[in-house]
């Protein structure tokens, strides 16, 4: 009976322990509860509003966010969802001082430079687009939207060197493929040599070769190497860029540095050597009207007649219908 007791007497002494310290955890425990109801909440009411700003509702959406704002206070997503429906709203000012809010914390800076750059953009204001797109770069390398903006505002400011370096470490950070690289960066060197092809023609045709081997086909490279390569006395290189880029490319401008590789050549000569680069993709209209501009030049006019001809039977474009006409004027005054 005793050993009863005892244990009857521990069990209700156990019972008032944790009936005392339930009572004293009581204020934590409903302080949580109230919190987890209140994060409940804001996140429901984000979610709502993000709804709401991808219907196009902005009202709603900004009803949401500032619900979402103040219940869940220091949430990226909430001030995030405030500054897009201001700019989904037209409230220019508002998105931008939002934005702006976001650059003191490191979680938003990403956000709000975006932010700001879109805004920049929509207003048409270059300069402060590129400088957001340059922090932005800058701060957080790899960001894909930073490093395209920043290479495409070089590049309609021709700051080829900038840009080169730009579009490596774009490369770098797995923006965009290998072929690709190797293609912007031919175009770019292609832009820098033509830049420097005045006063430093050395530096110019070191890139323009450089180009030309990152891209075979891209006519202005070839070009500019050939050219160079004229300038240089070295006929032959500049014969053999030119007829690479030909066999992928056929190109008006490739048989004009083509006929020219040769300073002093007689038009006849010219003649000659166009015919022979047009033999290396026999047919194409390209071809014949190339040759057909060196005969006319020469004042071969039958030449120049018998290659125009088929032209206008398969391909009658508007440029074979001028030279034909020239050509006329040309060898009988007929205008």
């Amino acid at each position: 009976v005793l050993i009863a007791v005892a244990g009857i007497a521990l069990a209700l002494f156990l019972a008032a322990v944790w009936l005392v310290l339930a009572i004293l955890k009581s204020p934590k425990i409903a302080a949580r509860f109230f919190q987890r109801r209140r994060k409940d909440r804001g996140y429901q009411a984000l979610s709502r509003g993000l709804i709401a700003l991808g219907t196009g509702n902005a009202k709603l959406a900004r009803r949401h966010g500032l619900d979402a704002d103040k219940l869940l206070r220091d949430e990226p997503a909430a001030k995030l969802l405030l500054a897009q429906t201001a700019q989904l709203a037209g409230r220019d000012a508002e998105a931008r001082d939002r934005f702006e809010g976001m650059l003191s914390s490191p979680d938003t800076k990403a956000l709000g430079l975006h932010g700001l750059f879109i805004e920049a953009e929509r207003q048409n204001e270059p300069v402060a687009a590129r400088h957001y797109a340059e922090e932005a770069n800058k701060e957080m390398p790899g960001l894909e939207w930073a490093g395209k903006a920043v290479l495409g505002y070089q590049a309609v400011a021709s700051h080829w060197e900038e840009a080169l370096a730009t579009l490596e470490r774009n490369y770098n950070a797995k923006m965009l493929d290998k072929k690709t690289f190797r293609r912007h960066k031919a175009v770019i060197l292609t832009a820098l040599a033509q830049k420097l092809e005045d006063h430093d023609p050395d530096r110019a045709f070191a890139k323009a070769k450089e180009a030309h081997g990152l891209a075979l086909d891209l006519v202005p490279a070839a070009v500019i190497a050939a050219r160079l390569a004229t300038r240089r006395n070295e006929v032959r290189k500049a014969s053999k860029i030119v007829e690479a880029t030909w066999r992928l490319s056929p190109h008006p401008d490739l048989a004009e540095a083509y006929a020219h590789v040769r300073t002093g050549d007689s038009a006849v000569d010219r003649l000659k050597r166009v015919k022979s680069l047009a033999a290396l993709r026999a047919n194409t209209t390209v071809g014949a009207m190339s040759v057909a501009r060196a005969a006319m030049d020469a004042r071969e006019f039958e030449e120049a007649r018998s290659q125009l001809k088929p032209v206008l039977r398969s391909e009658p474009i508007r440029g074979a219908f001028l030279m034909m006409a020239e050509l006329e004027e040309a060898e009988h005054g007929d205008k």
